[in-house]
């Protein structure tokens, strides 16, 4: 995939926002959809220009494109990621093979996608390896709580970047093995060793709390 610029982050952005706020009247939908909607029909729709059809769809994948963002990237960066994801979800909404698991193993390979190379062009701007982070000040309620969810996000945010994709997908998005195998383009095996890999970091760096934070399957 091609590096994504800043300034491409920014307009389709923009574009993408601009669609899902207000869409183009000539094409307003003269059909209903609900919760059992698929998202073949909806993306069927979007090609002839739906704007009901595009806003539900933004509204069933965006929570899970933005998770994935932020476990990569951290607060700052995920939107302009989520956001471009999603547009380029409507941009090929021609083109893109569905099964029935819908739009959403898509949207993962491209967030996944988006999410390293920014941080391959943040790690070449800057010779650091990680994302920052800021830390937000703390407050005088749940110091304990915010300072162990610092400590987890600093733990991840040292992982290799493919270690990190691995147990954002699988623990976190809670998808299967399979389907995160599948999404990153590795076999299997592959997955099992880097998520091997990115447990043996975090249990050094999580010991006191790592049974609690990140159980091994099948516990």
């Amino acid at each position: 995939m091609t590096a994504l610029h800043p300034g491409e982050i920014e307009n389709n952005g923009a574009q993408a926002s601009s669609c899902l706020r207000t869409g183009n009247q000539r094409y307003r939908a003269k059909v209903s959809y609900s919760a059992q909607t698929t998202d073949r029909r909806l993306m069927r729709a979007v090609t002839g220009g739906d704007e009901k059809a595009t806003l539900m769809l933004i509204e069933r994948h965006l929570p899970a494109t933005l998770a994935l963002a932020r476990h990569m990237l951290g607060p700052a960066d995920a939107e302009d990621i989520a956001q471009e994801a999603m547009f380029r979800l409507w941009r090929n909404a021609n083109s893109i093979e569905l099964d029935d698991r819908g739009v959403r193993p898509w949207l993962y390979r491209v967030t996944s996608n988006l999410c390293l190379d920014h941080l391959r062009r943040k790690r070449e701007l800057t010779g650091i390896d990680v994302p920052e982070r800021p830390i937000p000040a703390e407050q005088n309620r749940q110091i304990a709580e915010r300072q162990m969810s610092e400590t987890v996000e600093a733990a991840i945010a040292e992982l290799p970047e493919r270690q990190r994709l691995a147990l954002a997908l699988f623990h976190f998005e809670d998808l299967s093995q399979r389907d995160t195998a599948e999404i990153m383009e590795i076999t299997e095996e592959a997955l099992e060793s880097l998520l091997r890999r990115a447990r043996a970091g975090l249990k050094i760096a999580l010991a006191d709390n790592w049974k609690d934070l990140m159980p091994e399957p099948g516990e």
